[in-house]
């Protein structure tokens, strides 16, 4: 889905300093007559908080894999192999990494306290079957964060990102369409994570961007939007009809979880008619995080065997558009798994724990598709007798 026009607030994201921006939105008329909300921060002093542009001089968020990592991963994916488990037990005590599973058990500490987000780069995805590669990345991804969650009803754990154009339906839908889609939150999962099977010939970058920095700016010249992103009267539709907060701040951490579809509809995903629309307010709210998100994001290049992990609950994330090529390796192809950590993982407030429970914590059938299943494909299971 495409971002929606904004009008004279979203102009403001062709500029690329916090600083210009701030001084942009606060022409607002009455931009400062009302109080931030009762228990939340003027500002975040936090590592999360970042602009894009200063990040662009580094590439500490990237990990290299070397040619020892690359012999340990391969060596573990046998030891596991071994063992004759299912893939939803792959853990770091299967899957032993002695020299790279210390540098990952510090990427979970950055993605989960630090900035936020990290690329792991090096693997080569011509050099591994398809089983191989998706358990070396379940492997790799067991020391980002070790808790799997399901990511629609028919339990995928892991969900396929593919341009797809057979239906006119699919072709519209977010997983399957060549569209730029705006920045939002996946439902549920305190870290998403994604592998890069292959790349689009043109397009397809990964964008991030700081919900932290988003809450600094607005909370500084617009809090009269911090006061509509706190309300509980959001109507989101998806996965289920409920009214919530866009913007949550408990134990001293700020929460975004959002997405346009759920509260705006799209094409794929028509809001039905009886459920309330966005006030004008709301939208205005969107339109804001939208343009500040722009004028600070990070644009990261993506490689083919790239493995991105981003912290789901202060990081968002976007697409933008793309075009495949007619070779194999031109053709763009995501893996994503939504992920927690026992150890690092952040309370999660009670408006978010229905989805978080239903990904996490509900018992019952769990699917591990290492390629994409026809749409119309049901599993086959055993009836009770």
């Amino acid at each position: 889905m495409s971002p929606v026009a904004a009008g004279p607030v979203l102009a403001a994201a062709a500029v690329p300093v916090v600083g210009a921006l701030s001084l942009a939105l606060r022409t607002k008329a009455n931009a400062d007559a009302l109080a931030l909300p009762a228990g939340l921060p003027a500002h975040l002093p936090d590592k999360l908080a970042w602009n894009g542009s200063d990040l662009n001089q580094t590439s500490e968020h990237i990990l290299k894999i070397d040619d020892t990592d690359h012999a340990e991963i391969r060596a573990a994916s046998e030891y596991y192999k071994s063992l004759d488990q299912d893939g939803d037990l792959v853990e770091p005590s299967s899957f032993p990494l002695k020299t790279l599973g210390p540098k990952l058990r510090a990427l979970s500490r950055d993605v989960h306290s630090g900035r936020g987000f990290c690329v792991i780069r090096g693997l080569d995805p011509a050099s591994y079957s398809v089983e191989d590669l998706t358990l070396a990345y379940l492997g790799v991804q067991s020391y980002i964060a070790e808790q799997r969650g399901r990511q629609d009803k028919r339990g995928n754990m892991l969900v396929h990102i593919f341009a797809d154009d057979s239906t006119k339906q699919m072709a519209e839908h977010h997983r399957h369409s060549t569209k730029a889609i705006s920045f939002h939150n996946e439902e549920a999962g305190d870290v998403v994570g994604w592998l890069t099977r292959s790349t689009a010939a043109a397009g397809g970058k990964c964008i991030i961007a700081s919900a932290y920095t988003v809450y600094n700016v607005l909370a500084a010249t617009r809090p009269d939007v911090i006061r509509t992103l706190a309300r509980a009267d959001w109507p989101f539709s998806m996965p289920r009809f409920h009214c919530r907060p866009v913007i949550f701040y408990q134990d001293s951490k700020l929460i975004m979880n959002f997405g346009r579809a759920a509260l705006m509809g799209s094409a794929a995903h028509p809001r039905p008619q009886h459920l309330p629309a966005l006030t004008a307010r709301q939208v205005e709210a969107l339109d804001a995080i939208e343009a500040v998100a722009q004028a600070t994001q990070l644009e990261i290049q993506t490689q083919a065997g790239d493995m991105h992990f981003i912290n789901n609950l202060a990081v968002l994330h976007r697409r933008e558009g793309f075009a495949n090529g007619q070779g194999a390796t031109e053709k763009r192809h995501l893996v994503r798994v939504r992920l927690r950590s026992a150890e690092h993982g952040w309370p999660i407030p009670r408006e978010l724990a229905p989805e978080w429970d239903e990904a996490f914590k509900k018992q019952g059938v769990r699917q591990w598709h290492v390629e994409p299943m026809p749409h119309h494909f049901f599993p086959m299971r055993m009836h009770p007798n």
